[in-house]
Order: C-alpha cells, then structure tokens, then sequence
C-alpha cells in the first residue's frame, strides 16, 4: 500500500525559535518527528541531527531499508549529538525526542523516545500507539495521578528518555497491522498537549489530509501554542 502524507512544523505562538525537525519520506514509508531540546541551537541541532541521520542512511541503502536499519540509524543520531556536546558544545547535553514510524507492505514498524507521539485513527477511533517517556505517564502507570490531569501537570515537560542524552540509548518499538483506509499522526508534545483524541478525530474526519493539517495548525496558533508544533499525517488509501 503506497500512503500519501502532508506535514508542518512552525516554532508556535509564543516561542522566538523552533527545535522541532520531522522526516518525510513517503516513497520510502518512512516519516519521522523530532522535538529537541537543551536551548536555542543545542535543541536545533539535536532534532536537526537525527532527521539529517536518519535520511542519510535512506540514501545510502537505495530508499529501502528496513527496521533494522531505522534503529540503527537513530542509535547513530544519538552518538553525533554526544560528540556534538563533547566537541562543541564544552561538554553541554543536549538532547531531543524521537518518534519514527515505518511501513512495510502491509506493516507498521514504530520506534521512540521521549513524549513525541504516534496515533492511529482507524473505524473512527484515535488510539495512541506510543507510550511517553515522561514523570507524569510513569505517575499514571503506578496509580497516582490520573490521566485525565497527566498533560496539565507542572512535571508534564519533564521527559525521562531522549536521544543524546546518555551513551546507550534504549528506544522503545511496536509494531502492528496496516488497514486500508487506516491514518497515523506524528506529533511533538506542543501539538498533543493542546490537542485530546476526540480534537485528533474530529480533525482527521475533517476531508483530505492536506485540509486537516492546515485546520490543525490553524486551530493549534489561533489557541496560543506555547511550543513549537510539528506533526506529520499518513494516510493509507482505501480498498
């Protein structure tokens, strides 16, 4: 199944620069979003780094590789930016999320770190398919807080994985079935902060995905983001 996808990144309503990066490669059914962070140009080049990791070695594999080979990239992103902060940063860490989601034939592969996230919008339903690597999700896990009050914690910017932050990075995957007609949603967390799932379904029943990335971003600026905001949407075509 060949998908089709739009995406956007903006630095939001209230920030002065933009930290968030995303891949988008649909011929290769790869997509990809970083968030970084660690200040204006570390948090730059820690996304900025991952995504230019990440194509290159789509082109050097001829545009096919496979999962493998995903990881293995995203581990090689997060070695560059260790030696980034070694080299030129005086040893400063810095760091930026990950979520990248491959699709091979009939197969999704979905690998992150962090609290940028995937969906999955199928028989309208939006289900979240990663887990953030935050305090306030761990919070919800052991029972102490509830998940309706998770992103509007004063921990919730808290991450507890990024990529360049320690040498051995642990990325968390999932994989699945693909359906015809069957969206994903790629997003950093200044889009699923402001946005719920009921919000992500109401705007992915909203006609071609190109119409619904713009009503997004439209909706997300006009409600004073107070992050950058990036997001990629995939669509699989109908039977």
């Amino acid at each position: 199944m060949q998908a089709e996808s739009v995406a956007f990144t903006h630095r939001g309503a209230v920030r002065e620069h933009n930290e968030d990066a995303f891949v988008e490669l649909p011929d290769s059914g790869l997509w990809l979003v970083a968030d970084g962070m660690g200040g204006h140009r570390a948090g730059d080049v820690a996304s900025q780094l991952i995504c230019d990791t990440v194509t290159r070695a789509w082109r050097q594999h001829g545009g096919t590789p496979g999962k493998v080979e995903l990881e293995q990239a995203i581990q090689q992103a997060n070695q560059r930016i260790r030696q980034f902060g070694r080299e030129e940063l005086a040893g400063q860490t810095l760091g930026s999320t990950v979520v990248a989601l491959l699709i091979e034939r009939d197969v999704y592969h979905l690998f992150w770190a962090g609290d940028s996230r995937c969906y999955r919008f199928r028989d309208n339903e939006v289900t979240q398919l990663s887990r953030d690597h935050s305090q306030v999700a761990d919070m919800v896990e052991k029972g102490v807080l509830d998940e309706r009050e998770a992103d509007r914690h004063p921990l919730a910017h808290i991450i507890t994985r990024a990529v360049g932050v320690e040498d051995a990075l642990t990325l968390d995957y999932r994989s699945g079935q693909v359906e015809p007609g069957d969206y994903f949603l790629l997003c950093s967390d200044g889009v699923s902060k402001k946005l719920g799932n009921a919000e992500i379904r109401d705007l992915l029943n909203g006609g071609p995905i190109y119409d619904v990335s713009q009503a997004m971003m439209h909706s997300l600026l006009i409600n004073g983001c107070d992050d950058n905001i990036t997001c990629v949407i995939v669509s699989m075509p109908e039977l």
